[in-house]
């Protein structure tokens, strides 16, 4: 279920870079506050620490109620940076998914006779 999450968030942060009207950057936030919550679950009940903790943090950063005051063009470059890392994201994982066995083989018990 994250991909099509990441694909989302990233699609429409890099949308951002067009001049929209402002309740598309309001609702930006918000979305991208909800998806970055939900990737952070996801990666949180895998126990992957890290990650968990980058997601938290993406969500806080884009959260409409307390804004972060960063500027347009600063703006720009985050919501480039972040779109690129979760695009990145989605390959790593294709990559790490397409080198494992499509059948595990399991090595043989030994008799104890």
């Amino acid at each position: 279920m994250s991909n099509p999450i990441k694909l989302i968030l990233a699609a429409l942060l890099l949308l951002c870079l067009a001049k929209m009207p402002y309740g598309y950057y309001e609702l930006v936030r918000t979305i991208a506050m909800v998806g970055f919550i939900i990737l952070g679950y996801e990666v949180h009940l895998q126990k992957r620490k890290v990650e968990t903790i980058i997601y938290i943090t993406l969500a806080l950063l884009f959260q409409p109620f307390f804004k972060i005051a960063l500027g347009r063009e600063l703006w720009n470059v985050v919501d480039v940076i972040v779109a690129i890392l979760l695009l990145v994201s989605i390959l790593i994982k294709s990559k790490r998914h397409d080198n494992k066995p499509d059948i595990e083989v399991s090595k043989p018990k030994k008799d104890k006779t």
